[in-house]
């Protein structure tokens, strides 16, 4: 969220700087209502002042031992004013909250200009794309075939984009987040976390998928509760509403949860397989910092997601998102793509993403510098996250990438002691 003095001082800098990402933002509104709230505001002001005068009179008045009655009922009259200005100007700044919610982060100057995908910008490219003999099979007809993926038993117990996994398939995904905690917890610096998979309103507010993207959330009918999008929205909340030391940053956590998404707006999009599901595993990573050392702790925290893919030899490059394909509430995205031999191309498997300020903002997120009295003036952090991996797509790269002329899939071998020493999935 952005600060409203910030809104209403430096509007057209803030419409400029996020080109086509404001397209859809009621700047009129967003104008008017500023405005609004400048007048009232010093109105407001205004009566309190003379109200302030009024009382110095009355008590002048009193001292003196004359009439006070015209006085008071004057200041009374001023009252009601003051409690109709401040009405007004309630209502006005949550107009105005309620548009500031809507309005996306501000890319980093970093970050390059471009209307959407085709213009994001290629970094880097690791490992080395595996051959084969022949076509390489989907992931969803190598798994099917192996008798570890059943799509048919899904949609039976609950409807299209649900996945079973069975067996070894099971034991794999298993696996896969049991390798990528361990990781992050024993040699990346992580603390590992188990939250709610519900989280309420203000959660949802706070790491910005509220107000903007109801419709892509999954709630419950009787309560005011929606399920997790991602481990990012209930992690991020642990500190909302206090004040950090700043010896205890940065602070680095870890989640694996399900995750349940409804994929509005997605009908028509890899419709098979395990790509874009309602429910899907992750493993999480989240990271609150300093604003000086917020960039720095982007790139360690991207390296600690591209670790995951190198331990499992997984090809992948790294893209930095344009602002035309960035998230609302980031201000630079790197996204991690794995190589999928049947699709013959790099498909996304992890965002880590600079919010700096903008998600501590909306969820009063704060530090005090070191050394700083209680009474110093807290500055918001700055909040970080990235899949460190999607579950379910790294389960996707292994089968199609490691998949045999036999119709078996090798298991990399840094899994195999997760899978009891297993080297390879059959029939």
């Amino acid at each position: 969220m952005h600060d409203l003095k910030q809104l209403r001082d430096n509007l057209d800098h803030i419409r400029t700087s996020l080109g086509r990402r404001g397209n859809d933002v009621s700047w009129t509104d967003l104008q008017k209502l500023s405005e609004e709230r400048r007048a009232v505001t010093t109105q407001v002001e205004q009566f309190r002042h003379e109200l302030n005068k009024g009382s110095e009179e009355v008590a002048r008045l009193r001292r003196a031992k004359e009439p006070a009655e015209q006085a008071m009922a004057a200041m009374k009259q001023l009252g009601d004013r003051i409690k109709d200005a401040e009405g007004a100007l309630r209502k006005i700044e949550e107009a105005l909250t309620d548009l500031a919610l809507r309005i996306p982060n501000l890319p980093h100057t970093s970050v390059p200009v471009g209307a959407d995908a085709s213009e994001n910008v290629e970094l880097r490219r690791w490992g080395t794309i595996p051959s084969f003999s022949s076509a390489p099979k989907p992931h969803w007809e190598v798994g099917e075939n192996l008798g570890i993926l059943d799509f048919d038993r899904a949609a039976k117990i609950a409807g299209a984009r649900f996945s079973v996994m069975t067996g070894a398939g099971a034991k794999l995904e298993r696996a896969l987040i049991n390798y990528m905690l361990d990781l992050h917890t024993t040699q990346h610096g992580y603390r590992e976390v188990i939250p709610p998979l519900m989280v309420n309103r203000s959660s949802m507010t706070g790491t910005g998928q509220l107000p903007k993207f109801e419709e892509d959330l999954f709630r419950l009918r009787d309560e005011e509760y929606f399920l997790i999008p991602t481990a990012e929205v209930p992690v991020t909340n642990l500190h909302r509403e206090e004040i950090l030391g700043e010896d205890r940053l940065p602070m680095r956590y870890t989640a694996y949860t399900p995750c349940f998404r409804r994929e509005a707006g997605s009908y028509g999009k890899d419709t098979r397989g395990l790509i874009r599901l309602h429910q899907f595993n992750k493993v999480e990573l989240v990271a609150y910092t300093t604003p000086e050392r917020s960039y720095e702790e982007l790139e360690r925290l991207t390296g600690h997601a591209e670790s995951i893919l190198q331990g499992l030899n997984l090809p992948y490059r790294v893209i930095t998102l344009c602002t035309g394909d960035m998230g609302f509430s980031a201000a630079k995205t790197y996204d991690l793509e794995v190589w999928l031999p049947s699709q013959q191309q790099y498909r996304e498997i992890s965002s880590c993403s600079n919010f700096e300020s903008f998600q501590a903002r909306r969820a009063s997120i704060k530090y005090r510098p070191i050394g700083g009295k209680k009474e110093a003036k807290a500055d918001f952090v700055h909040t970080l996250n990235g899949s460190g991996l999607a579950v379910g797509r790294t389960l996707v790269a292994i089968l199609e990438n490691f998949q045999q002329p036999d119709g078996s899939v090798e298991i990399p071998s840094i899994l195999r002691p997760y899978m009891g020493g297993l080297e390879r999935i059959e029939k």
